[in-house]
């Protein structure tokens, strides 16, 4: 069901009536957070208005091929104003990091997501837990506002649709998903070419990055969970990227009897970033996430959480085990 607070339509009006728009994301983005970015920013610049697309760690590098990706860039270093803020697939505002400090002033904040951890912030809200990406989401707002789009619009969509469904394989994807996808083709998208880009185009660097993780596995609950954890001496010795290790704990996840995946990474500011993934509604991720500051969806969800990588990997499969139980 959705939760969404506003329509459609008060989101089009907001569109329309104001001209100077900034575009914003949570940090560590995904292929939802900037396709989504990318795609609104194209249709609202064909409207004739003035929009700055930001996330503070810019366009990634695995994310490059995307149809005008260079239009999105790192925040800048002073604030500005805007008269509208988007945040978009971004369920807790903070998460918006330096592209938050970058507004100055803005007379709405609008709040479009599909995460049901999201609180509602903003003064026009739409989140829709029920949908797969918050790509489709702008799909049927776009198309439901009649708002500019094209091939390059399009293809950005694809991208985060196909991202956030594991290219259409998550349990969250519809038949609505798939009817979504059927037209994006026909605006255009090649999608052999953008699957290939997508998930055929990995750095040599993850793949000993992957090597290296697989060492340090391990299984807990007779195999009902499975983690592995990334050290930042083994992150600088192999010059990885943070982009590097997004979708490598579906490998956890696609082992047979595991019902919990689990991702722990040693970040330089003293905290864990932690990323959770479940094969069981019944085994709600985001629930436990929450209570170590964190949140996402059921299946898929995270947190950083403070302590050492020994630390808080102890905290967290304790957390798990007291859900699945780990005693056999």
């Amino acid at each position: 069901m959705s939760a969404a607070r506003s329509t459609f339509e008060e989101i089009g009006r907001a569109f329309r009536e104001h001209q100077r728009f900034a575009i914003l994301s949570h940090v560590r983005p995904d292929g939802d957070a900037l396709g989504s970015q990318l795609a609104l920013a194209l249709s609202l610049k064909q409207l004739g208005k003035d929009v700055r697309v930001w996330n503070e760690d810019g366009m990634l590098e695995k994310y490059s091929f995307l149809a005008r990706a260079q239009s999105l860039t790192k925040p800048p270093s002073g604030p500005e104003e805007v008269d509208v803020a988007i945040a978009l697939d971004t369920a807790i505002q903070n998460r918006l990091g330096t592209a938050f400090q970058a507004i100055r002033t803005a007379k709405i904040w609008i709040n479009i997501d599909h995460h049901p951890s999201n609180p509602g912030y903003g003064d026009l809200v739409y989140v829709d837990p029920t949908a797969p990406a918050t790509g489709q989401i702008l799909f049927e707002l776009i198309k439901s506002e009649r708002l500019p789009f094209d091939r390059a619009i399009a293809e950005n969509l694809y991208v985060a649709i196909s991202t956030d469904t594991g290219s259409f394989q998550y349990p969250n994807t519809t038949a609505r998903t798939f009817e979504i996808a059927a037209e994006l083709v026909r605006a255009g998208v090649d999608v052999g070419r953008i699957n290939q880009q997508v998930y055929e185009n990995y750095p040599r660097r993850r793949v000993e990055l992957l090597r290296e993780l697989l060492r340090t596995m391990r299984f807990e609950g007779g195999g009902r969970v499975a983690s592995f954890s990334l050290s930042l001496k083994t992150a600088a010795e192999l010059g990885v990227l943070p982009e590097d290790n997004e979708g490598l704990i579906d490998h956890l996840r696609a082992i047979r009897g595991v019902i919990v995946a689990v991702f722990f990474e040693e970040l330089t500011d003293g905290k864990v970033r932690v990323s959770m993934r479940s094969k069981s509604e019944k085994t709600n991720v985001c629930a436990i996430c929450q209570k170590f500051g964190g949140g996402g969806h059921t299946l898929a969800a995270g947190a950083r959480v403070r302590g050492s990588l020994a630390e808080v990997e102890q905290r967290i499969l304790e957390a798990i085990c007291n859900v699945v139980g780990c005693d056999s």
